[in-house]
């Protein structure tokens, strides 16, 4: 008599196993698809081939060349200076307008909400085609009116960081006020505290982790942004994408992979620094 419960089992085991190994096959290919790319750029930045596309010893040149390149390090300059600008604003107005959202009822909640979710899910280029009608729009009118004539330069480009910075900040500094124990701010009440005391000494150490995790996320984005700041950007200042782009349309050097992998190397850090802080905020 055959045993056909050990035979169906052998059969399910086998399938089990190749759904395994197809299943791991398709992750390594993912893997290899998405990464791949960046490992070459990151090879190919010490390469000796001044055309970066062959490998034909290891340098450290253009890491050096990069660095003595002044308009290149200008850029970055200027570019770290206003992702520090945008955290430091779109934290505050983020953060603040966190709390009033999540703790309070007002008229025009829900389209402020709506709103603010806006710049998270529209396509890049259409809010810098947006920014730039509005800085348009809004030059010619104080033109019109003051005589003075206005123009683009880093300060456009910063508010139109802090334009799109402030919905991430606000989205996870929300998510770290769901689970906030009001009890806490109750009992600090009924201790004599006031108000202010309440925020700066309770509230605000509470949802530190979401509030780092957010200024971290705006940080990155504002670092790495390149649509919105070459739509933004007035005549004589340099960002470090905006400098990239125009570099790359001449000839891609392994100067350029240099740049590209400190960039990727930074913003790595920046992401797994505000996951930790996200993962600590959730224990």
């Amino acid at each position: 008599m055959i045993d056909f419960s050990v035979s169906n089992r052998t059969v399910g085991g086998e399938r089990h196993t190749v759904g395994r190994r197809v299943l791991g096959a398709h992750a390594w290919l993912t893997y290899i698809f998405l990464y791949a790319p960046i490992v070459v750029l990151v090879l190919f930045s010490f390469t000796k081939d001044s055309f970066g596309v062959r490998w034909t010893g290891f340098t450290f040149d253009w890491y050096v060349r990069l660095f003595n390149d002044t308009r290149m390090m200008r850029a970055a300059g200027n570019t770290l200076w206003v992702a520090l600008v945008t955290t430091i604003v779109a934290t505050v107005m983020g953060t603040l307008m966190a709390i009033a959202m999540e703790r309070y009822r007002f008229r025009g909640r829900g389209g402020l909400d709506a709103l603010l979710y806006l710049p998270i899910v529209i396509p890049e280029i259409v809010m810098a085609l947006a920014l730039l009608a509005f800085f348009s729009f809004s030059f010619g009118i104080i033109e019109s009116i003051t005589g003075v004539t206005l123009r683009m330069n880093i300060w456009t480009v910063i508010m139109s960081h802090v334009a799109f910075c402030i919905s991430f900040v606000v989205v996870v500094v929300r998510a770290s006020l769901k689970g906030f124990d009001m009890r806490l701010e109750e009992a600090a009440a009924d201790l004599g505290a006031d108000p202010r005391t309440i925020f700066w000494r309770v509230t605000l150490p509470l949802i530190m982790p979401g509030v780092i995790g957010g200024a971290l996320l705006a940080f990155t984005l504002s670092l790495d942004d390149f649509i919105i700041s070459f739509f933004t950007v007035g005549p004589g200042t340099n960002l470090l994408p905006v400098e990239v782009y125009g570099r790359v349309k001449r000839a891609v050097t392994p100067a350029i992979n240099a740049i590209s992998t400190l960039m990727l190397v930074l913003s790595m850090l920046l992401i797994f620094l505000s996951q930790f802080v996200q993962r600590r905020a959730n224990r």
